[in-house]
């Protein structure tokens, strides 16, 4: 596999850090090689952030930020038409969006013609987990979509890195929100 780039838009709280952090240890599972780190400084819940995600066969030397993506993954859809999500993202770089408006509509609002993947992974987050926290279930999208890492790798590292924390019911409403959106993601 060649180094394949990740960059995640969200807005602080809403689990984008933790989401990169699933994905590496899911990654790591299956033997690649990471980098995964965020950016943000002293910004407050809710304020736009990013985070960054390499995964390659072969050791990673590159240390910086992604300025041109293979995938973007949008969490929050407010962002849309307020920041510049799909800068840099490269020749035939895949959009995956938490958006319930449908991919024509982002594709208009976006001024782009990247490969576009929406879900509604707000809605799936509420009926499967009870929040509006969509970091889980865009997880489960970016697996489909862009086959980095397996289903398995996923669930078993999200099983491994709540259980320290989560009750198991927790755990297994998260695994919900993966498998549907993985399943649901267009």
């Amino acid at each position: 596999m060649k180094t394949v780039e990740i960059r995640w838009h969200g807005r602080g709280g809403q689990g984008v850090v933790t989401a990169n952090e699933l994905l590496a240890g899911a990654a790591i599972r299956e033997g690649k090689f990471i980098k995964a780190f965020p950016e943000f400084g002293p910004e407050r819940m809710g304020a736009p952030i990013k985070a960054f995600f390499r995964i390659s066969d072969e050791p990673i030397k590159v240390h910086s930020q992604v300025y041109n993506p293979d995938y973007v993954v949008i969490l929050d859809p407010t962002l849309v038409g307020h920041v510049d999500l799909t800068g840099g993202l490269k020749t035939g770089g895949a959009v995956i969006a938490n958006y319930s408006e449908g991919r024509e509509k982002l594709l208009e609002a976006l001024g782009d013609d990247s490969e576009i993947h929406v879900v509604n992974a707000t809605k799936i987050a509420l009926e499967e987990v009870g929040r509006p926290i969509a970091n889980t279930a865009m997880l489960g999208a970016l697996v489909k979509v862009s086959g980095i890492v397996s289903l398995d790798s996923v669930l078993a590292e999200l099983q491994a890195k709540f259980s320290a924390k989560f009750p198991d019911k927790v755990i297994q409403k998260n695994i919900n929100s993966v498998k549907r959106a993985y399943e649901e993601v267009d």
